[in-house]
């Protein structure tokens, strides 16, 4: 089986990259399309899910420590041609993932309002908070198990086919929404309840789909014992990479929402206009995602081949590329910045509050360019460490810090948050920089298996 022909080693980075653009502009649209919607519904939903969405977003981050580990680790034993063990790695990841999910659903519904006391919300803005995190918490094992399928069929480039799937559950969840804010066809408005259901919906969809699409393309033949025993030598190795690798999104996680917490005392007006601004500036950095996940996908195989001259080329002009038209992008964005932000709202507070913090976002895009591609391209690598490390000390040691500094003791507001967030990318994409150039990770690139 490991000396069969190998078809994934001759890829382009363009034939992996376009679908995963596609699928990150779809899985972004519908947050800006859900906000949009329920910005006409209520400006108190729209915060209350955004908060919401943060909770949410941890426990997915806990998925995805399962997710990197395998797309690295598959792409290093396909890179090697060594098939058989990238396939044994993707049943071992499947059935892990499907437990830690389980356990995070039952948390997520038991301390939901725990969770959520932190952010010292109140009234209507609680209200939708808790709902949201309660009706989409019950299908968070199911995004668990998706995210492992979707690792495994990246890693083996099949980009385009978990583009389709998410196509679909794009399609699931904007028919939702739309039934639930418009009250289309007399059908009553459900609001945050409808919209969060969807979304559950979406999600039962993709599991389905993702099974079928795996066996029929890679002939891994999931079968039932999948969901329920795994390679504990492969859980290991996959936790190696994929513990340290999410420890940098986690603490990231985590520190936006202490991040959020200040914003919270700025007041609601701020609130509601830092989710109309991430939303925003998710399309400055779409690019950057999508390529550097593709780069990701080539340099773990370089890697896996022992080509650490190419990994390195490939990595530096992607670099260059992404902060090109991150800046773009970004200089677009603030341009236009006040016909964007009243398709969204009407509320002239919460314009005026975002309208400075979108020209802020021109100086901090190509920073975050710099560091997703080159964060990203050290983990495939196998050098996990350095990132999580970097991470954790400049984003509280910065981001945090520097945002109480600005926004509240300076009185920048919302716009010295951002500036402070401006400064930790740069610093951590400049350390990211310095360390792949040096390439102190090629002594430990390769991980090591047993047949």
């Amino acid at each position: 089986m490991t000396q069969e022909k190998n078809k994934y080693q001759d890829q382009s980075l363009f034939s992996i990259t376009w679908p995963l653009f596609i699928e990150l502009s779809l899985h972004m649209s519908i947050g800006i399309i859900a906000t949009l919607m329920l910005s006409h519904y209520s400006d108190n939903a729209v915060a209350g899910v955004g908060v919401a969405n943060q909770i949410l977003n941890i426990a997915i981050l806990v998925f995805n420590i399962t997710a990197i580990g395998a797309t690295i680790l598959i792409g290093q034993n396909i890179g090697a041609n060594r098939l058989d063990i990238a396939r044994r790695l993707a049943r071992s990841s499947i059935g892990f993932n499907l437990w830690v999910g389980i356990g995070v659903t039952i948390i997520a519904i038991i301390f939901c309002d725990t969770f959520l006391a932190f952010y010292g919300l109140e009234g209507a803005v609680l209200q939708y908070a808790a709902t949201f995190v309660k009706i989409t918490g019950l299908s968070l094992f199911l995004e668990a198990i998706s995210l492992a399928f979707s690792a495994i069929l990246r890693s083996h480039g099949h980009t385009k086919d978990a583009m389709v799937i998410t196509v679909i559950m794009n399609g699931i969840s904007v028919i939702g929404n739309i039934l639930s804010v418009t009250g289309i066809f007399g059908l009553p408005i459900t609001g945050v309840t409808g919209v969060a259901w969807s979304i559950v919906i979406a999600r039962i969809f993709a599991v389905f789909a993702f099974i079928f699409i795996v066996n029929k393309r890679l002939a891994l033949k999931i079968a039932i014992t999948d969901f329920i025993k795994f390679n504990k030598k492969d859980i290991q190795n996959l936790l190696s990479i994929g513990v340290p690798s999410a420890g940098e999104n986690l603490s990231y996680q985590f520190s936006q929402i202490m991040i959020t917490s200040f914003v919270a005392i700025l007041g609601s007006a701020a609130l509601s206009a830092r989710v109309y601004i991430l939303n925003l500036s998710m399309l400055c950095f779409l690019f950057t995602m999508a390529i550097a996940q593709g780069t990701q996908i080539l340099i773990a195989r370089y890697i896996g081949g022992k080509q650490f001259d190419q990994a390195v080329k490939r990595g530096i002009k992607t670099l260059k590329i992404s902060m090109f038209v991150s800046l773009l992008s970004s200089l677009l964005i603030a341009l236009v910045g006040d016909s964007l932000l009243k398709v969204f709202t009407s509320d002239p507070e919460i314009i005026a509050v975002a309208l400075p913090v979108l020209w802020a976002i021109v100086f901090i895009e190509p920073g975050r360019a710099m560091n997703i591609v080159l964060m990203g391209a050290l983990k495939s690598a196998g050098d996990v460490r350095f990132p999580v490390v970097i991470g954790i000390i400049c984003m509280w040691g910065l981001a945090v810090s520097l945002s109480y500094l600005f926004g509240i003791t300076f009185s920048l507001g919302l716009l010295g948050i951002w500036l402070a967030q401006g400064i930790d990318e740069w610093v951590r994409g400049l350390f990211a920089l310095k360390r792949w150039k040096g390439r102190p990770w090629e002594r430990r690139a390769v991980i090591k298996f047993d047949n």
